[in-house]
């Protein structure tokens, strides 16, 4: 990226070492001026990219991003991350970051778009972190962020179900009452232990009378 002057990220910081950018931006970061750190992280990668501060350095990029609700940037940054350094000690706390990422982009949604039809609704963050927090689990199960990670995959299986359910029923009420039976028995072989998967069966039942498939309700 450019700055607003059109210099490169490196420009304002030419004649630093290493070091010393890289100080200043954990100082920057110790004081929660994110941006400023942000700059400091750009320009060590721009004028040492192989440098031995910089895996520490792409980490605190993707907490500094995070920490400025800039989720989308630290999602991509945390897939960079783990491109570069798959063998990383700091791996699995990367995983948890890009999956608080895309859990973060998923929130709000329902009240940011409360009047879209709830058919065309995109869940694909919540479907992304829930795959980053499965990784996380299944690959390092003993990581100091599994429990979490644990807790945010089964809030998130809950609220895709929920989201399925909605979505059944929107069919149910507009009479179409295969696409509705579908929904409800996508979300029994997907989601199980989720909340929804009663009122899914009842949907199930509901819709296969109306359907005069007495067999299957």
């Amino acid at each position: 990226g450019k700055t607003d002057k059109g210099q490169s990220p490196g420009a304002a910081f030419q004649g630093q070492s290493a070091e010393q950018i890289f100080d200043s931006a954990e100082q920057a970061l110790a004081k929660k001026h994110y941006k400023d750190a942000l700059k400091r992280y750009e320009a060590l990668e721009a004028l040492y990219p192989y440098s031995s501060y910089e895996e520490q350095a792409q980490m605190d990029m993707i907490y500094a991003y995070y920490q400025s609700s800039d989720f989308d940037s630290a999602a991509a940054a945390a897939d960079r991350f783990i491109r570069l350094y798959p063998r990383s000690e700091h791996i699995d706390y990367v995983y948890y970051m890009r999956g608080m990422s895309h859990y973060q982009v998923n929130r709000g949604f329902a009240s940011k778009y409360v009047n879209l039809d709830l058919a065309k609704r995109d869940l694909s963050s919540a479907n992304q972190a829930f795959d980053d927090f499965s990784q996380l689990v299944q690959q390092y199960p003993d990581s100091p962020y599994a429990a979490s990670a644990r807790s945010r995959r089964i809030a998130l299986r809950n609220l895709m179900a929920k989201h399925e359910l909605e979505v059944a029923d929107y069919y149910y009420r507009h009479g179409s009452y295969l696409a509705a039976a579908n929904r409800a028995e996508y979300i029994v072989e997907h989601y199980q232990q989720a909340p929804a998967i009663v009122p899914a069966l009842g949907m199930m039942v509901r819709c296969y009378r109306a359907l005069n498939l007495s067999e299957q309700a």
